[in-house]
């Protein structure tokens, strides 16, 4: 049994760690930290922890924390767990944050893109980015690990293997993106009101998101160059769910055959990656509360170009999952415990 703390355990994010973590058989929670609620009991901030939870939320003195947990997950604002983590920090505890402080690693870029000062960039060469698909070894050797994105997970696992195979042209790609409210976080927010959301569906952050760059150094590596695309994400009504509508030309004629291959080359084996069936396009209600990742693809022969698709739960395996999947694997857990999660429906 280890123990968990989670700063910004009141977040959305943050609330799904909590409800991941009570029912993994390898976990207690021993600190539940939240700014904006000190002192207030967990479940008088989530209502459904009534009788689950009875701790109270604690500031994010992450110092204290570290002599107390094995594991600290960060659900926190950019910028957060870059002013807390310490070399004293990382030498007796874990870190897994959600936020983008780490994921990138050039320094500059992402002071440009998230438009505030790196307070720890000594700790960034040595942050494993939490892509377990990709990433998997690195991660289980790591004291710090960069959650990634929720767009990027979904853009990635969507493009990877056919740009590693080299089949699609890298400087063709073009992201479409959509995503549920959640995923702007729980913070009030005119754009969020109901009135605003509710039947609407409006493109946001374009060609400024912040996870472009993010999306582009994976990609990147696995194109072997720098690489430049569009990403462009929308708001849509719902609650949860990320998908994903990648373009690309490609290199070479290819056969339905021939690509089904490559995505069963890099995914067959992977537990929260399912390829689904030809003619079957990704939706979002078919992963919602799951950390399953759908993908398939569909060859246009009439412009030479592929459509790459994906969908997954933003709050899931675009968070509170994925921390979770790399806790299992910096631990030694089998990766799938408290993860075993079967799509909600409806």
């Amino acid at each position: 049994m280890i123990k968990a703390g989670i700063i910004g355990a009141t977040g959305y994010a943050g609330g799904e760690l909590v409800r991941l973590l009570l029912g993994h058989k390898e976990v207690e929670i021993a600190w539940y930290g939240s700014r904006s609620y000190i002192d207030k009991k967990y479940s008088q901030v989530y209502q459904n922890m009534f009788q689950i939870v009875d701790a109270k939320c604690m500031d994010d003195n992450m110092q204290e924390l570290a002599d107390q947990v094995d594991v600290i997950f960060t659900a926190t604002p950019q910028g957060l767990c870059a002013s807390l983590v310490t070399e004293e920090i990382l030498s007796k505890v874990k870190v897994i944050d959600l936020s983008a402080d780490f994921r990138i690693k050039d320094v500059k870029t992402y002071e440009e893109w998230y438009n505030i000062s790196h307070k720890t960039p000594q700790f960034i060469g040595e942050a494993v980015y939490g892509l377990c698909e990709i990433n998997r070894e690195a991660v289980k050797a790591a004291r710090l690990i960069a959650n990634p994105g929720c767009y990027p997970t979904c853009s990635t696992l969507s493009i990877y293997p056919l740009l590693k195979e080299g089949l699609i042209d890298p400087a063709t790609i073009i992201i479409d993106a959509k995503s549920g409210t959640s995923g702007a976080g729980r913070g009030a927010k005119v754009d969020n009101l109901y009135c605003e959301v509710n039947e609407n569906i409006k493109a946001y952050g374009v060609a400024s998101h912040r996870h472009t760059p993010e999306i582009e150094e994976q990609l990147g590596y696995a194109a072997g160059e720098e690489i430049r695309i569009n990403f462009t994400p929308h708001l849509v009504p719902m609650n949860r769910g990320i998908l994903i509508t990648a373009y690309a030309s490609l290199k070479k004629d290819v056969s339905y055959e021939e690509v089904k291959a490559v995505y069963d080359k890099y995914y067959e084996n992977e537990c929260f990656v399912r390829v689904l069936d030809q003619d079957v396009c990704p939706q979002t209600k078919w992963v919602e509360g799951s950390n399953y990742v759908d993908v398939n693809f569909k060859i246009d022969k009439r412009t030479n170009r592929i459509i790459m698709m994906g969908a997954m739960d933003n709050l899931v395996k675009g968070a509170a999952g994925q921390a979770v999947q790399n806790m299992n694997l910096l631990f030694g857990f089998d990766e799938t415990m408290g993860l075993q999660l079967v799509p909600m429906f409806p």
